[in-house]
């Protein structure tokens, strides 16, 4: 087996199912593990992968996302190997995601295990007396998240309810509109879009009513091995926000 992924996420979870010799390639936003993004062959991003570059690589399994990938790239990329498109939207499409990936690459254990894990640590999250939060992804514009988003099911995962989730995707939003929902918490994410402290006092100034903070997005959109860790970051943000 030769897999390609072009998801950073999912690579993190390779390395977890212990598929070091299987992976073969990966795009340049696979930050995780680092030992992987020093060594491992790269076939561009995202949004702009080389064709060339994964063909030259000869993979048996390439795994996309319908999200993070361009649908015409992953139609040519079809054309000489088998992709795994994965759709997750959820916690349990992830719990779902990690299953297939097992089975498809011989660690079905492994991914029933880490499945197990990461179902028991989120158990003992919580409860937690629900609080109303945005959840802000970019500036200029200011974008947040809709709630058939894996993000918005997280927030739901750490006790906050997302003010924007009858809304769908990634919705642009004013400050201004967002004021007017009046959340007790926005939350400003470290990506995509790598928000700082002066963005904290800008948007501060504009929702004085509204609790503002900077928060890991790896922990709120990685799904896979990494929602080990996020449970145990979740439960430690909660906990500092009720103290």
């Amino acid at each position: 087996m030769r897999i390609i992924s072009l998801v950073p996420s999912i690579t993190e979870l390779l390395y977890y199912l212990g598929l070091n010799n299987e992976t073969v390639g990966i795009t340049k936003f696979c930050v995780h593990p680092e030992n992987w993004y020093h060594t491992k062959p790269r076939v561009g991003g995202t949004k702009n992968v080389n064709i060339g570059t994964v063909k030259a690589l000869h993979p048996t399994l390439i795994i996309a996302s319908k999200e993070e990938n361009i649908k015409e790239q992953v139609s040519e990329l079809s054309l000489f190997s088998e992709i795994l498109i994965t759709d997750v939207s959820n916690f349990d499409n992830a719990l779902q995601m990690i299953a297939t990936i097992g089975t498809l690459t011989g660690k079905t254990q492994l991914a029933g295990s880490l499945i197990s894990r990461i179902q028991q640590q989120f158990e003992n999250n919580g409860p937690y007396e629900p609080l109303t939060a945005a959840y802000l992804i970019w500036k200029s514009p200011w974008m947040t998240v809709g709630g058939d988003t894996f993000i918005c099911s997280m927030m739901e995962k750490s006790g906050f309810k997302n003010v924007m989730d009858q809304q769908t995707r990634y919705p642009q939003i004013t400050l201004q509109e967002l004021g007017e929902m009046q959340p007790q918490y926005v939350l400003l994410s470290s990506e995509p879009y790598p928000f700082k402290e002066e963005d904290v006092s800008t948007v501060q100034e504009q929702l004085p009513n509204s609790k503002v903070m900077l928060v890991n997005g790896e922990m709120f959109s990685w799904y896979g091995s990494r929602m080990l860790d996020a449970a145990r970051y979740l439960r430690e943000l909660r906990n500092t926000i009720k103290d």
